[in-house]
């Protein structure tokens, strides 16, 4: 009677308030449940070394602000290592926040778009102005760096009539926009050598954020399902076509011993 009367009680408070509905239906073993049924991928994406995929790379990450929300800086020297070894010329990112992803990249490529809710937009959900004021920080006087204010949802992203060597997913990290998102730049890929690199895939470089992976593989043609990957020590997924990887691949697995170190040199830069 215990367990009926806390079920009556849990819907009377998901009929008074609906959006409770999303604690219930976002548990990540309902995500998970839901790709194994679904895709089959029981234990996340295969696993690529970031040393497979970029070599002994190096990579200078700056600016990194060390604040809330930042990719890590493993995953901006991937967004470098990837735009030096294949050569990226166009870059797209949905997802601005501080720019630092885009503040990073545009060294690198000739042309970087960066999409992400207008101002007015975030005011009108009530965000904090300061907040809002935060968004392209570092990226707002780069030449080369095209700011772009809209829904990733709605925007029509045929209006730019351009290409892309590298999308970069990091917007919303919910199941429907990132399924949406993901369905719409594969209209956006240059040709069979682009690539795109999704961000919180994973919640930290041992767990697997199972919601975002049901939008990926929802969203993304099942014919390239094959082509997906985690990269280790990150929290990425990429697409890599196979004209540029067909090396090695294991499955996560938590506590794992490193097999490799990174050295980090961090020195403060006064910003004027």
């Amino acid at each position: 009677m215990n367990k009926l009367r806390k079920a009556f009680t849990a819907i009377r408070e998901i009929l008074k308030n609906p959006y409770l509905l999303n604690h219930v239906i976002d548990e990540e073993l309902y995500w998970k449940k839901k790709v194994m049924k679904k895709h089959g991928f029981r234990y996340g994406l295969p696993q690529i070394t970031i040393t497979d995929l970029l070599g002994e790379f190096q990579e200078k990450v700056f600016p990194y602000a060390f604040l809330d929300g930042s990719s890590s800086p493993l995953d901006l020297a991937l967004l470098k290592g990837l735009a030096r070894k294949f050569g990226v010329k166009d870059y797209f990112e949905i997802g601005t926040w501080r720019g630092e992803s885009a503040a990073n990249v545009a060294p690198l490529v000739k042309n970087c778009f960066t999409l992400n809710l207008p101002d007015e937009s975030m005011q009108k959900m009530g965000l904090d102005e300061d907040y809002i004021r935060l968004h392209r920080f570092f990226s707002k006087n780069i030449p080369n760096v095209t700011h772009l204010q809209a829904d990733s949802l709605t925007f029509d992203f045929g209006s730019l009539d351009k290409k892309f060597d590298v999308v970069f997913i990091d917007g919303d990290h919910h199941y429907p926009s990132v399924k949406s998102d993901t369905e719409k730049v594969f209209g956006i890929l240059k040709d069979e050598k682009s690539m795109v690199v999704w961000h919180d895939y994973a919640a930290n470089p041992e767990k697997i954020r199972w919601s975002v992976l049901c939008g990926i593989l929802d969203g993304w043609p099942p014919g390239y399902h094959k082509n997906l990957y985690h990269v280790s020590n990150t929290l990425c997924a990429v697409f890599l076509p196979d004209k540029l990887y067909k090396g090695p691949s294991s499955f996560l697995k938590s506590n794992n011993i490193p097999d490799k170190a990174f050295e980090l040199t961090i020195r403060p830069e006064k910003i004027s």
